[in-house]
């Protein structure tokens, strides 16, 4: 299951506890009973405390492998830069691979490897992300490394400037590269206006040829300690030993300094349709993607509002199953792929994506009228009892198959709370899906899919090479596609002791 299909696994209104309610003591979040719920609905009990230094720890227990997930999640990402020093969070992921005053650069690997262990990182908008995936008995060591690099790295100019090579080299591979890749930083920062999420992950590269020792020590004193972060450990551990191990490990790292509210500039209403287009010979088949600023989890009225955006995704183009799929692909035959998501994990706004890529003869422009009837049919008419109960059923199924692999798990519960939400919300996902309504996903489409205020891109062939889209086209309502085809989380993955990871 890819991490985009886990994320998009509970809708729900996010509001974060305060901090003294959670160290008061630790909670065994049970499954919630719900006449609306099967018990195949429920989620495994959830182990979630806080040790003095402020550091938050989740443990999920699952005993049928001898394997363990450390992750340590922190609450920063490339959203929370300063202007003028984007990708400082991305080029800090890979400074975290050197070497700390207690350990030369390459022993935390080395260490990993030796025993079949898998690591890697990753940095989004919202987090920045270290695990390990190891056997039980190497757990506590996994910890002590990461407690080590918590606040003792070495950060010289020996270390700064080749690591600054190592990042802009995977910008020019990823991106300059990949005419995919340059539409979507166009797009996203065509998409957001204000927000910081327009700007992107990796960062520009003007200003990551320009970031040095100065600015990862003052990222690094500023973002990593143990009270802005979040240790998840997933496996066949109990919450007895991982709150051992923690508080013998990470519980040493002195607090860190409190942080100021994280408050960023939010969206103007959106009231135009925008457009971006990529021609490039690289190109062979022609793709589009629309998107729409909407509620996250975070930043959502209620938990009605975002299970009808997730319903609303499902119905539309959540699968083979789903409308598109069906009308395009299937009967039509004018369209080779064709989906939609709904991608609301986020401390700001979310988006909502309709994406596609014609099959043959096909065009661009009679599947986005397609596209467009469909959302209008359910705008106006609603989803039937039959259908939407069959969507409810292939949702809560997502998050029964989740529970076959660890690390996704803990991926989920790293990514709620470093966006706001409770560990709780996991369990009360299905009971919301299971009590969306026809005419709730009916207000969602005519409340935030309209085709006067999506940001549409095309991924186009040269002209000479034919295309379907006109640059000038009208960016309507729809679909997503990027290199090849469903637009990519922007996530940056991370790098092993200076090597491209995952």
């Amino acid at each position: 299951m890819t991490q985009r299909l886990a994320l998009r696994i509970f809708a729900l209104c996010l509001s974060t506890m305060p901090p003294a309610a959670l160290m008061a003591q630790e909670t065994t979040v049970p499954a919630q009973s719900s006449e609306k719920r099967s018990a195949s609905d429920e989620v495994p009990n959830v182990s979630h405390f806080v040790l003095d230094n402020g550091m938050e720890v989740v443990v999920i227990p699952d005993h049928r492998a001898p394997v363990v997930t450390h992750m340590v999640w922190y609450k920063v990402g490339s959203a929370d830069e300063e202007l003028g020093k984007s990708g400082i969070a991305h080029f800090f992921e890979h400074l975290m691979f050197k070497g700390t005053t207690n350990h030369p650069a390459g022993e935390f690997s080395k260490a990993v490897s030796e025993i079949g262990g898998e690591e890697n990182a990753f940095t989004s908008y919202d987090y920045t992300a270290y695990y390990q995936k190891v056997p039980p008995s190497a757990l506590k060591e996994m910890m002590a490394f990461e407690a080590d690099r918590m606040v003792n790295l070495v950060l010289t100019d020996d270390v700064i400037g080749p690591e600054r090579d190592v990042i802009l080299e995977e910008r020019n591979s990823r991106v300059e590269n990949n005419p995919g890749a340059l539409l979507r930083e166009e797009h996203s920062a065509t998409l957001w206006q204000n927000s910081p999420y327009g700007i992107p992950v990796i960062g520009w590269k003007h200003e990551m040829e320009q970031l040095n020792r100065e600015d990862a020590i003052d990222f690094y004193t500023r973002f990593y300690a143990p009270n802005n972060a979040i240790l998840v450990v997933a496996g066949d551990v109990t919450a007895e030993e991982v709150r051992q191990y923690a508080e013998e490990t990470y519980g040493k790292v002195p607090h860190g300094p409190e942080l100021p509210p994280r408050v960023r500039p939010r969206e103007p209403e959106q009231n135009t349709a925008r457009s971006v287009t990529l021609r490039d010979e690289r190109v062979s088949v022609p793709s589009f993607y629309s998107e729409w600023i909407t509620p996250s989890y975070h930043t959502a009225e209620d938990d009605k509002e975002t299970a009808a955006l997730e319903m609303l995704a499902e119905v539309l183009g959540g699968g083979v199953r789903s409308r598109l799929y069906e009308r395009l692909v299937v009967k039509d035959g004018t369209a080779q792929s064709v989906g939609a998501s709904y991608d609301a994990t986020a401390w700001d706004d979310g988006t909502f994506t309709i994406w596609g890529s014609p099959r043959g003869e096909g065009d661009i422009e009679t599947m986005r009228a397609a596209i467009r009837e469909e959302i209008t049919r359910i705008a106006e008419e609603g989803v039937p009892d039959d259908e939407l109960e069959k969507a409810k059923n292939r949702s809560v199924k997502s998050l029964i198959f989740a529970r076959d692999e660890q690390s996704t798990m803990a991926r989920i519960y790293g990514s709620l709370l470093a966006t706001g939400g409770e560990v709780e919300d996991v369990n009360e996902w299905a009971g919301h899906i299971r009590a969306v309504t026809s005419d709730q996903i009916r207000s969602a489409a005519s409340t935030y899919l309209g085709a006067e205020t999506a940001t549409t891109a095309f991924l186009l062939p040269p002209e000479d090479m034919g295309g379907g889209a006109d640059e000038g086209a009208s960016p309507g309502d729809q679909s997503a596609v990027n290199d090849n085809i469903e637009p990519a989380v922007e996530e940056t993955d991370g790098t092993t002791a200076g090597e491209q990871g995952e």
